[in-house]
């Protein structure tokens, strides 16, 4: 018997990703303030799938990768025997960014609002940092600023999907 993939649980990456995507709506005009607010919180708190999947219903594309339905056009594969798996992934495919994670990820702590991911290239994502923080007197920084910490210890891609430099 094979589990439901929408009842898979999710992580920190699935829930960065729908709120990267999630700003891109809100900087297009497709969200209200308050809408994003709510899905935001909505998507930190997700536990599976299912729960990030609800947030995009309403929403044209583009949507999270990891809710896309699995290419048909790609035939499936069987590794060799004694091969080791790979993960074919835009990041990995592509040239490494010309950004820096550490870069970034200290702009997003020294300036909370969005600096660092106006650096990478996710103007959505770093304008939506700034309202946020500007509409919430200052409050909404800690949104920047645990992104500024995730970038250094994750790293990321840029705007181009390409992986940070170390």
């Amino acid at each position: 018997m094979t589990q439901d993939p929408n009842e898979l649980r999710v992580g920190d990456t699935e829930r960065e990703e729908a709120s990267r995507v999630l700003a891109d709506h809100f900087s297009s005009g497709r969200l209200s303030m308050g809408e994003y607010e709510d899905r935001v919180g909505a998507a930190a708190a997700a536990r599976t799938r299912a729960d990030l999947s609800g947030l995009f219903n309403d929403l044209p594309a583009p949507h999270p990768t990891f809710l896309r339905p699995p290419s048909a056009s790609l035939p499936p594969t069987t590794p060799r025997p004694g091969s080791v798996p790979t993960v074919n992934r835009t990041a990995d495919v592509l040239p490494p960014s010309d950004k820096s994670k550490i870069v970034a990820g200290v702009l997003q702590i020294l300036l909370p609002f969005g600096i660092g991911r106006f650096y990478t290239g996710h103007t959505g994502l770093a304008l939506a940092q700034l309202f946020v923080t500007l509409l919430t007197l200052g409050m909404g920084a800690i949104w920047p600023f645990i992104d500024g910490i995730v970038l250094l210890a994750k790293g990321g891609v840029d705007g181009d999907g390409r992986r940070l430099r170390d």
